[in-house]
């Protein structure tokens, strides 16, 4: 294990103006968060309600009623918080802004017990059931989100608040938890407070904090599992129906963590213990942790996952299956699942400074995180397929969670602050530092500030990378420096070329799939221009969903067919993929896109009547041109049909 692992450079050190990310990253501040604060208040018409603001008003005694929402509602305001955080950091001080957060902060306070506890569903509704369903009750993963909140203003302001709010929860949940005699030696039944006590260790320097999240970690799975244990008890009161007939490895018990060999169980929990294994990992030393991620890393990504990023086929229980299951009309996907892939890889792109695991995060981000949010800021995706018909997403039905339009907001509404953290932060996923170089995982036009060895250095990234695969690097300092600067090299590219200045670099040296540039000038320009041609991309013939498929890619972005462009019934397609693909810019289609177009063929229809359903005529075909898009952008215009993988001409 690396002894130096990089670190995110911090955001207000960095200044993103990229023409890709600026349509959603300028959203963020001036539509994203009002928006979901009005949502937070049930002020936007239409919208699902959330009553998340009102439940900590009762909670704090300045409103009468009873709790309303889920028992985890607490954290959409956790998370936006964190995305105000975000935004201040990276953006600069916003003086209204940076009020409502305070405001809202006083109100959490106000709704905190004595003892520090901190959760209005239990203090309102269930006072006496503390801590005797952690299998449901989502107690310490409501905390995690807390926590993390208040470390990213923490960080952002300076101002203690918070961080000691979230802080006094922490030491009663030290209290509460752990091995000694007397302590409850239960474990989340959904992770996040673990890597949120990593976090706040890190931002506080107490090491219980730490202490507690390791033994989190440890005790899971080991004998006999504490979620039976806990129904056995008096208190004990089932929350949610679905969870009857409990399996250990919906919530990754089933097993000790470092036995566990495939990714199991609902995939936005999976993602969240695999980052806090991946930091404990780190933090301790623990090469078996850490050889545990790497296991599980390898199975998820190369057996498990959607080419978009997308993880957790199963729409029941938003679970991992089995190897090469992965339908694409009725797929979960959660944009959550994405963004917790996002987190865990780069965090194992930090241990271990090895780019594969950057190549997915940027795989997530491209696609799934992005696809997840509208082009306005107003409306949201929770699952993310593959395919879609509109005619026959119906409630009530095995594909009711299927949206073909975005939602203004949801009853359980994760995926929408947890997306707009996420743009807000975009800025820790693009470099990452230690003491002598400077690593380039995402090529986002952006400048920074930072040193670089021991020589203070202004980096200025300018991108035109989806676009036509070029990213020059300009690096400016007083002196020399003996750093290095570590450009990745993507998966997916075939060719490459590297110009130092006006020279080539004709053997560059690559290290885990960095180009490593050493001896640094105190001025320097490096240019690096990838292959970045639409390529057909196959499934493993055991993906039976995608056999005899073929999706169409460009760089990290999956492309799709839309209704808009292709007509109705997407199906009767065929792409020849023996044909070129054909690239064109156009300028006022979604804000600047390269679309795509293929040949190919479509069933013709003209010879069936409405009363044939079926008959012994075999179908006939005529040429047409398909025309991809970007899937990101699916549905940002008419509501229609969408396909990534398109049938193959044989």
């Amino acid at each position: 294990m690396e002894k130096e692992k990089l670190t995110d450079v911090p955001l207000h050190q960095i200044q993103i103006k990229d023409a890709f990310w600026d349509k959603y990253i300028r959203l963020v501040k001036d539509v994203i968060l009002p928006y979901q604060w009005n949502t937070l208040n049930d002020n936007v018409k239409d919208a699902a309600p959330s009553h998340c603001i009102k439940n900590f008003k009762i909670a704090a005694g300045e409103a009468e009623g009873d709790f309303e929402g889920a028992v985890f509602q607490d954290t959409d305001v956790a998370k936006w918080l964190e995305a105000v955080a975000f935004t201040l950091d990276s953006s600069g001080r916003d003086e209204k802004l940076e009020k409502l957060a305070d405001e809202t902060i006083d109100l959490i306070g106000k709704a905190q017990c004595e003892d520090g506890y901190l959760n209005t569903y239990f203090t309102i509704k269930e006072p006496d059931r503390r801590w005797t369903n952690l299998k449901e009750g989502h107690e310490l993963y409501t905390a995690g989100h807390m926590i993390e909140a208040a470390v990213a203003y923490y960080n952002a302001t300076g101002k203690r608040k918070f961080l000691d709010i979230v802080s006094r929860f922490a030491d009663l949940i030290c209290e509460t938890f752990g091995p000694e005699e007397g302590k409850c030696h239960g474990y989340p039944g959904h992770p996040e407070v673990e890597l949120a006590l990593v976090k706040l260790y890190r931002a506080t320097g107490q090491k219980r904090y730490l202490d507690l999240a390791k033994y989190f970690i440890d005790t899971r799975g080991v004998g006999e599992n504490y979620f039976f244990q806990e129904e056995k008890k008096e208190k004990y009161q089932q929350i949610f129906p679905e969870f009857a007939g409990y399996v250990p490895e919906y919530s990754q018990s089933h097993l000790p963590v470092r036995e566990q060999k495939t990714a199991e169980g609902h995939a936005v929990r999976a993602v969240y213990l695999y980052s806090a294994m991946a930091d404990l990992a780190y933090e301790y030393q623990d090469e078996t942790l850490l050889d545990a991620c790497k296991t599980l890393w390898n199975n998820m990504t190369e057996k498990r996952m959607y080419i978009t990023g997308g993880i957790g086929s199963s729409g029941l229980l938003e679970r991992f299956t089995t190897d090469y299951d992965l339908p694409n009309d009725r797929n979960y996907s959660e944009s959550c699942a994405s963004i917790g892939l996002a987190m865990f890889g780069n965090r194992m792109a930090q241990i271990t400074k090895d780019a594969k695991y950057a190549d997915i995060v940027e795989k997530a981000l491209y696609n799934t995180v992005l696809a997840g949010i509208a082009m306005d800021g107003k409306s949201f995706f929770y699952v993310n397929p593959l395919e879609v018909w509109p005619d026959n997403c119906i409630e009530r039905t095995s594909m009711e969670h299927v949206k073909p339009v975005r939602q203004k907001w949801f009853g359980v509404a994760c995926c929408p602050p947890n997306i707009a953290r996420t743009l807000a932060s975009l800025g820790q996923y693009i470099y990452g530092a230690d003491e002598n170089s400077l690593y380039i995982n995402l090529y986002i036009s952006s400048q920074t500030k930072l040193l670089i060895g021991e020589t203070e250095t202004e980096v200025i990234m300018e991108s035109s990378f989806l676009k036509d695969g070029t990213v020059t690097v300009h690096l400016e300092s007083e002196k020399a420096s003996k750093g290095t600067l570590a450009l990745r090299i993507p998966g997916y590219t075939k060719e490459f070329t590297v110009w130092r200045g006006v020279q080539r670099i004709e053997t560059p040296l690559i290290k885990k799939g960095y180009l490593m540039i050493t001896d640094l000038a105190a001025s320097e320009e490096i240019k690096i221009s990838c292959d970045m041609k639409a390529r057909f991309v196959y499934a493993n013939p055991k993906v039976r969903a995608d056999e005899g498929k073929a999706c169409i890619m460009r760089g990290p972005l999956v492309y799709c067919l839309e209704e808009t462009d292709n007509g109705e019934n997407l199906s009767s397609l065929y792409v020849d993929t023996k044909e070129a693909l054909t690239e064109n810019w156009e300028e006022q289609l979604l804000g600047g896109v390269m679309s795509v177009e293929a040949k190919g063929k479509r069933i013709l229809e003209d010879h069936w009547t409405a009363e044939e359903l079926y008959k012994e005529q075999p179908p006939e075909l005529k040429n047409v041109t398909l025309k991809a898009v970007p899937y990101c952008y699916w549905g940002n215009r008419k509501t229609g049909e969408m396909a990534v993988w398109i049938r193959q001409l044989i």
